[in-house]
């Protein structure tokens, strides 16, 4: 089946990383580097992450406690409430990758499926009102745009990938799907979309040539 439509992870392929900016304060609490993303990969379905991009809890104190009591001393070393890792949320604009997705634009149908948490600014979960302006800009661009703070449902979840291919009026097979996360691509996959998994910028953009048939 030919392709019809380009699925993003966010406005520039550029998710909030939360194994980079816990970075410091990995240093500093003698934490594992890859902290965050360790706890969250515990009960992914139903730990505090899960359940705060699906607009479950609130910030504080529901998510706050939770996060504190998934990151305990006997599991990781060092306690980390969640309150102290909410500040470090934070994507970044990659200016190939948004040439990229507008070239995608003119071609097919462009949509974007991102998980994110009610906090910060707008869907980019952006650290300042103009950071978040301009996430909003290039967020303007796709054609649907589901968050899973308002959805109530997250990837790696089915029916979250299920919702943009409806929204589009596309089949998961006329789809390309793109995601930093494994874990993501693999219901994406298996529903019939061509799934990448993004490790590096050139690495996307070779990957999204051949899926679409573009040069970038």
């Amino acid at each position: 089946m030919a392709i019809e439509a380009v699925i993003w992870v966010s406005a520039g392929c550029s998710p909030p990383r939360r194994s980079r900016p816990s970075g410091a304060m990995s240093a500093e609490r003698g934490l594992p580097a890859d902290f965050i993303r360790r706890v969250n990969s515990t009960d992914p379905d139903v730990n505090a992450w899960a359940r705060f991009e699906r607009s479950e809890m609130a910030a504080r104190p529901e998510f706050d406690a939770l996060f504190l009591e998934e990151a305990t001393p006997t599991r990781w070393v060092m306690a980390v409430r969640g309150a102290e890792v909410l500040p470090l949320l934070y994507g970044d604009l990659r200016p190939r990758v948004l040439a990229a997705m507008l070239a995608c634009k003119a071609r097919f149908k462009v949509g974007c499926i991102t998980n994110n948490v009610t906090t910060g600014h707008g869907a980019g979960m952006a650290s300042s009102a103009e950071k978040a302006a301009a996430v909003g800009e290039i967020m303007s661009h796709f054609a649907v745009v589901i968050e899973s703070s308002k959805a109530g449902v997250r990837k790696p979840d089915p029916r979250i990938y299920l919702m943009m291919c409806e929204a589009l009026g596309v089949a998961p097979e006329a789809c390309v799907y793109l995601d930093d996360l494994g874990v993501n691509c693999k219901p994406a996959a298996a529903l019939g979309m061509t799934a990448i998994k993004v490790t590096t910028e050139d690495q996307l953009l070779a990957d999204l040539a051949k899926a679409t048939g573009l040069a970038f």
